[in-house]
């Protein structure tokens, strides 16, 4: 076909592909899993990675594509496949990204969707995401869409009104590699708190301890405190705390530094002249217990010192990234063991410690002083007494309570 001047076209090569055999197999009261093939999203290996379709005709990353399935009935989902350019020394490609399923009706509540990438003459479906994962499964638990078994690490998931996107935080397909996806529909295997699905407060979380806040509005978090901070690499939701016991016995009472820093400012901690309440300090406590163990040196068990270093050499859950609370988090953990809704501006008081309220009648905590991370001076740091709750300040050399929490 002639081209017309400053008109650019891409070219396409494909044979027209049969129709392949979908076989439905029983799984009891749902109906049937079945495996729908996208009709033949075969992807050019252009710098614009264009989809081209069996027909013919041509669709762009970014454009969905229409398909009904077992659990929509007559209505059709729209699946919309995403690439991104990844650029690296001297080089860089598109990676298939993210894709969004979307149109999802009520009828496929209870279904997990697990979605496949496939090369142009493959059996065997690509590793697409975290160096060699090939299943990005959603769970629907009522309509609210979350990552299940296998999806966990190396992805993540936006949920929303009948759709959700996943998204690969370590793509590893390029575009141009991957000829078909499919998605699979079958009950759903949907993953506890434990397990990394959603969480709610009191629920086990998945560090073995009990979830004691859900945030409204992601936060900053990890060891930098930052919006990439999560283990999975983006912003915090839930914050957990360590179990009675974590520490074989009752918390410990520890002083907050070791001898020769119980005068000195941590360096990087912004000290606080008045008992900070605030959203600011909520997952903060990981990157200011990582400066209080720059300043004293690593946790030494045998010779019973300082908080923070007990805190971060807690591995309950095999995680790493427990650490000694911000004034902030300590006094949402107060309110939590005491039964009382979460504010975050608000000191914790009322209530009666380890209630049942909001689960945690199993945690154990003593009606001791405990304490957090946020400095008032090089002297003093800010303790919540969990007995008859109150915020103050004490003593670098004070041994009082210890327990950590994890942000994720």
């Amino acid at each position: 076909m002639a081209k017309r001047k400053g008109e650019r076209h891409i070219d396409y090569y494909h044979d027209d592909p049969v129709a392949p055999v979908v076989k439905r197999r029983n799984f009891g009261a749902f109906g049937s899993s079945v495996i729908f093939i996208v009709a033949g999203l075969f992807l050019s290996n252009t710098y614009a990675a264009n989809i081209s379709l069996s027909s013919g005709a041509g669709v762009e990353f970014g454009q969905g594509i229409s398909m009904t399935t077992a659990c929509s009935g007559s209505q059709a989902l729209t699946v919309t496949p995403y690439s991104s350019f990844i650029n690296s020394s001297g080089a860089g490609s598109f990676y298939f990204n993210s894709v969004k399923v979307s149109g999802i009706p009520t009828s496929c509540y209870g279904v997990d969707f697990t979605i496949n990438a496939y090369g142009e003459t493959s059996t065997s479906p690509l590793a697409i995401f975290n160096t060699n994962a090939t299943n990005a499964i959603a769970s629907n638990v009522s309509g609210t869409f979350q990552l299940a078994t296998g999806s966990t690490s190396g992805a993540s998931i936006a949920s929303g009104s009948g759709t959700f996107t996943i998204t690969f935080t370590n793509p590893v397909a390029t575009a141009g590699s991957v000829s078909r996806l499919t998605i699979q529909s079958s009950p759903s295997m949907a993953l506890t708190c434990a397990q990394g699905g959603t969480c709610a407060v009191g629920d086990m979380g998945p560090g073995g301890g009990r979830i004691f806040f859900v945030a409204a509005s992601d936060f900053n978090c990890g060891p930098a405190y930052t919006s990439t901070g999560s283990p999975t690499g983006g912003l915090c939701k839930y914050l957990e705390v360590a179990p009675s016991g974590w520490n074989t016995g009752s918390d410990p009472l520890k002083p907050w530094a070791v001898s020769a820093n119980q005068s000195s400012d941590v360096s990087g901690i912004t000290n606080d002249s008045s008992a900070y309440n605030n959203s600011l300090g909520i997952g903060l406590g990981y990157k200011n217990s990582t400066l209080i163990v720059t300043q004293n040196g690593v946790y030494n068990a045998s010779s019973n010192n300082y908080a923070a270093g007990s805190a971060r050499a807690y591995a309950g859950g095999s995680k790493s990234d427990w650490y000694l609370p911000t004034l902030a988090e300590l006094n949402l953990l107060c309110q939590w063991a005491h039964g009382v809704a979460p504010s975050v501006s608000t000191a914790c008081s009322g209530g009666s410690i380890n209630s049942s309220i909001y689960g945690a009648n199993s945690a154990g905590f003593a009606a001791n002083g405990y304490w957090s991370s946020s400095e008032l001076s090089g002297t003093n740091v800010w303790a919540v007494a969990f007995g008859s709750p109150f915020q103050a300040d004490g003593g670098k050399n004070l041994a009082i309570s210890v327990r950590p929490i994890r942000a994720f």
